[in-house]
């Protein structure tokens, strides 16, 4: 670093996003994408939308806010729209937390929330997954801190029931907690219908994982207007043309066309049932997964091993260098080609073991 930079700073470990890899071409198990293009509706509309670039963006996205509430049955009061799911996760960071309120999440979780802490000068506390890598509600009353939760969770891929999610939000009254449902259109059970019960809970989305959008860079959050507008007020004070043009666009394109949506989101936890089975055939660990994703294990290759054994062979699987986590990879769900060809990339690898 140059001497110039802040000192504040000197401590921080910046989040390392999953490999973009230039030139070699390999099949991309590593970032949870879709292995799906996005909705032709949203790149009709993104390609139209790119006539007038020459103009600033809405700040509002009121075309967007307003087409999100017609999806969900909110009140355009209840939506905020951001620059990715991460940015109104480090809004929430920004307005919700501070020193009478740390944050608080698991310590095997989205690796955003600890640099977000860090970057806002938050104290934050991780509580210990069990064993299970599976999350103890009774961990979560009572805490008055403020509570962020990837549900599903990420890396495990498991996921708390609407009543336990509920129980914490009720056991905290007096602070906000953040529930990341960046993978909920994967089989899981949205707790969004909370936010009309309770005035403490926020609830984040992307268009990154099910809408094939990750390349687009669109999150939003959910909650009562309040908490809404405290979101919005440090929006407008960092950057309110944070939705570009061609973004809300495809947005909207992608929302005009569910049944797309939802087709691609089928045949991903088609796929993700089917290499979930074939891991357990060759002797693999793993969680039942309500993702785009499945996190697994061998007892007779370690999980640095395999990331790198796999790379050789032209897959990208993602690797975490914990003590907690550093048996298991992290495998995106590809298309049923794409993970028949991966299935037998491990095949011939454990066979060399």
């Amino acid at each position: 670093m140059s001497r110039f930079f802040s000192t504040k700073y000197a401590d921080l470990v910046p989040y390392v996003p999953g490999e973009q890899p230039q030139g070699r071409t390999f099949i991309k198990l590593n970032t949870n994408e879709s292995p799906f293009p996005p909705s032709q509706k949203a790149i009709a509309a993104a390609a139209e939308a790119a006539r007038t670039l020459h103009l600033y963006s809405d700040p509002n996205c009121r075309r967007l806010v307003e087409k999100l509430a017609q999806t969900y049955g909110l009140e355009t009061s209840e939506i905020v729209c951001t620059n990715g799911s991460d940015e109104v996760l480090n809004f929430a960071f920004m307005a919700f937390c501070d020193a009478e309120h740390p944050a608080v999440f698991p310590n095997a979780t989205y690796g955003f929330y600890k640099v977000f802490a860090a970057v806002n000068g938050v104290p934050y506390e991780e509580i210990p997954l069990r064993p299970d890598f599976s999350i103890d509600v009774n961990d979560y009353i009572g805490l008055n801190k403020t509570i962020f939760l990837a549900n599903p969770n990420a890396p495990s891929g498991l996921m708390l029931p609407v009543g336990e999610i509920e129980r914490i939000v009720a056991g905290n009254p007096n602070s906000v907690v953040v529930v990341d449902e960046a993978y909920i259109d994967f089989g899981g059970e949205s707790c969004l219908p909370l936010i009309r019960k309770y005035g403490n809970l926020l609830v984040t989305r992307t268009f990154s994982k099910s809408r094939s959008m990750a390349g687009a860079r669109l999150g939003f959050g959910m909650a009562c207007p309040a908490l809404i507008a405290d979101l919005n007020t440090l929006r407008f004070s960092t950057n309110p043309y944070n939705v570009n043009s061609m973004t809300m666009a495809a947005a909207i394109g992608a929302l005009e066309d569910e049944a797309y949506t939802r087709e691609c989101c089928m045949s991903v936890c088609a796929t993700r049932e089917w290499t979930t089975e074939q891991l357990r055939e060759l002797g693999f660990e793993l969680n039942d997964s309500m993702t785009n994703f499945v996190f697994a294990a061998h007892p007779r290759i370690s999980g640095t091993a395999l990331c790198a054994r796999l790379r050789e062979r032209g897959f990208l699987v993602r690797h975490f260098d914990t003590p907690l986590l550093t048996r298991y990879n992290r495998i995106s769900i590809g298309s049923q080609a794409q993970m028949e060809q991966f299935i037998a990339a491990v095949r011939a690898i454990l066979e060399e073991v």
